[in-house]
């Protein structure tokens, strides 16, 4: 099978969310899956990262830093932004065309066996297929460990077979509640279902309702819960710990997170391409990860590789500023799909760019909160075009134009994304920023416009 047949195969499953629930979520059809294929996810230890938002840029961060500590890492992450193969890496490189291929060939004809001798009631989904594929390249690769982003939800996602050294959760907030729940209570019981008996925690207070349910269950499972909070820096109007370059500097400038932290009984300079007051949470997170691994066999952790890995953190579509250039203005790209991503970015525009004219090229999923994320993000825009990503999902730009209207914020409709961010690039003025996002999916589609590589 080729590379090309392989990754329209697994399109055709269908979007990992326009699944009925009963058809998504069943550890026991997984696990299934993975005996077939000699149970490729016990072959290496593992870290299990869930939340609402921030486990993309914890497991990145991690990841990255296990790497600076001599470990070969595998990273498993969803979605893409590009290309499907941005989903499995190992050191950093993504998993090959070949090897997707091949492996695919691998999970898809043991799946139909096990189907046709009734062992599956039907295929495996798009996500439990990628997680095969994740598993059984990591497995190939004798990866050191893995760093594992939950796809959704955690206690029966396809990712929670493992047997963790460390659990992490992120912030939680109101998301797919089509799915897990309509409250943060009911989602972070979703969260907390990766927390294992006997086993390591990461976390860092947030709402009380989560809290509570988090706490809770480390208190139920008898777990260690480990505070990340001592690694997050303070925040005020006072401090010199935490700085983005402004606009006053260089506009080809990446804006990054410096300041000093104490680490492992060292003093290390953080410097995180990650920006925004809500990363500082994220790395927070990663670093207590990472300190808590290196108490579990696994050598060369040390206060000076988390602060390399930190430093060479590649993690595209977060506040990824890009310079003005080949006729284009400076563009921000960020893949804020919730309203507690929407408000991130929004602090995070507003210590960048508060005195520059914002155009919004805005396109998100029909299944998000998309009143609310308009009603945070395009008051601080002088112009919105709202477009669509080529995803089923996709909202109509005239559905973004009618939830966003109470906002007072001129909006037009263009559908096509290309198109969109042409007429972005008119309504740009010497000084204009233009701002992406809404979806994942619409900051991938325009990184290939302008030329960029996730």
């Amino acid at each position: 099978m080729s590379y090309e047949t392989a990754v329209a195969s697994m399109f055709a499953l269908g979007h990992e969310l326009a699944q009925t629930p009963s058809n998504k979520f069943d550890l026991a059809h997984m696990r299934v899956l993975l005996e077939a294929l000699d149970h490729p996810e016990r072959t290496f230890p593992s870290v299990l990262i869930a939340g609402t938002n921030g486990k993309g840029s914890t497991a990145a961060t991690l990841a990255s830093i296990l790497r600076a500590s001599g470990l070969k890492t595998g990273l498993y992450t969803s979605p893409h932004l590009v290309r499907i193969n941005e989903r499995i890496r190992v050191n950093a490189v993504e998993i090959g065309d070949g090897d997707f291929a091949r492996l695919h060939g691998v999970v898809g004809q043991a799946a139909a066996q096990l189907v046709s001798a009734g062992e599956l009631p039907w295929h495996p989904s798009f996500f439990e297929m990628m997680t095969a594929i994740a598993f059984s390249h990591f497995a190939t690769e004798r990866v050191d460990i893995a760093v594992l982003e939950v796809g959704m939800g955690g206690r029966l996602d396809a990712t929670n077979v493992v047997e963790p050294l460390v659990s992490v959760i992120t912030d939680i907030s109101l998301d797919h509640q089509k799915f897990l729940g309509n409250t943060v209570g009911e989602i972070a019981r979703e969260k907390a279902g990766i927390i294992r008996p006997g086993g390591v925690v990461v976390t860092l207070p947030q709402q009380p309702e989560a809290n509570d349910v988090i706490g809770n269950a480390i208190l139920d499972l008898n777990a260690v819960g480990i505070s990340a909070v001592q690694y997050v820096p303070p925040v005020s109007p006072s401090s010199t710990q935490y700085s983005v370059p402004s606009a006053q500097k260089s506009p080809n400038e990446q804006p990054s997170s410096r300041y000093p932290l104490q680490v492992m009984g060292k003093e290390i300079l953080v410097e995180s391409p990650l920006v925004g007051r809500h990363q500082l949470r994220n790395v927070a997170l990663a670093i207590a990860a990472a300190e808590e691994l290196s108490k579990k066999d696994l050598h060369g952790i040390s206060a000076t590789s988390i602060e390399r890995g930190i430093r060479e953190t590649h993690w595209p579509g977060r506040f990824q500023v890009v310079p003005a250039q080949g006729g284009w203005p400076e563009i921000v790209l960020d893949v804020a799909h919730n309203p507690a991503g929407a408000w991130a970015l929004r602090s995070a525009l507003s210590e960048r760019y508060d005195d520059r004219p914002l155009i919004f090229v805005f396109g998100a999923m029909r299944d998000k909160a998309i009143s609310d994320m308009t009603e945070i993000l395009f008051p601080v825009a002088e112009r919105v075009v709202a477009t669509r990503p080529n995803n089923p999902r996709s909202a109509t730009p005239e559905e973004i134009h009618e939830a966003g209207g109470r906002t007072g914020t001129e909006i037009e409709t263009i559908a096509d994304v290309r198109a969109a961010l042409e007429q972005a690039r008119n309504l740009a003025g010497a000084r204009s920023v233009i701002v992406v996002t809404g979806s994942i999916y619409l900051v991938g589609e325009a990184m290939q416009v302008v030329g960029l590589k996730a």
